[in-house]
């Protein structure tokens, strides 16, 4: 019994003592948090001509949220660079002259049309189109941008009823690298003549330069605000 006694007189002491603290365990050693990434440099105006590589990927529009599968078709040329019911039936040699342009179009079959392999035989086909040229210098690619967008710009009012371009969103990324994009609405959305406040388009158009370099992205994919700013910046940073 007097053991019995003994054993818990020892044990409530011990408990007393952490509790007031006269044993104490010693901290753990903290870890040092881990190195932050160096940020990337920002991309470089472009120079020299245009390649391939300076185009949007099927890639890209797959990390900017489009799911189906998306064939790539190419050719250097002249043609139709943006949308006719905006800017009319031209080519961009005649809108802008000088030599031709790369003409790149995604979609999502394996077919095109008969005349331009670039545009799917069925609309519904066209993920997205970009056409990209170079200039003399960046103040003529700048040039060449604005009036590109200009020719935009009356799409943005349309009668009620009529499909729609929203407001125009900057894109800048670099000194001499940034862009313009405007969304599109459908005419159902479209009830005072011009695109809805507060309403996602549903993909759009975009204008890009960079240093020499400049081009036109149609994104006909139904990819809302934040997908369109992420690919036309990917787009204007790979130009």
């Amino acid at each position: 019994m007097r053991t019995r006694t003994i054993v818990a007189v020892l044990a409530a002491a011990v408990v007393l003592g952490v509790l007031t603290g006269r044993f104490v365990l010693p901290a753990r050693p903290h870890a040092a948090p881990p190195a932050a990434a160096p940020a990337a440099p920002p991309p470089q105006p472009a120079s020299g001509p245009v390649t391939e590589r300076n185009l949007v990927t099927a890639a890209d529009v797959a990390a900017a949220g489009v799911t189906r599968r998306v064939y790539v078709r190419d050719r250097v040329g002249d043609g139709g660079y943006a949308n006719a019911a905006c800017a009319g039936e031209k080519t961009l040699g005649e809108t802008l002259g000088g030599p031709g342009a790369h003409f790149r179009g995604l979609l999502a079959t394996a077919g095109a049309g008969p005349a331009d392999p670039t545009l799917a035989a069925d609309s519904a086909d066209q993920v997205a189109r970009e056409v990209a040229a170079d200039t003399l210098n960046p103040a003529l690619a700048r040039n060449f941008t604005e009036r590109l967008l200009l020719e935009e710009v009356p799409c943005q009012s349309e009668p009620a009823g009529h499909w729609v371009y929203g407001p125009t969103h900057t894109v800048a990324v670099a000194a001499d690298v940034s862009a313009s994009w405007l969304g599109t609405y459908a005419g159902g959305l479209n009830t005072a003549g011009a695109a809805p406040r507060g309403v996602e388009p549903c993909g759009g158009i975009a204008v890009l330069r960079s240093g020499t370099h400049y081009g036109v992205l149609e994104v006909t994919a139904c990819l809302g605000t934040a997908a369109m700013t992420r690919l036309v910046r990917t787009a204007v940073t790979r130009l």
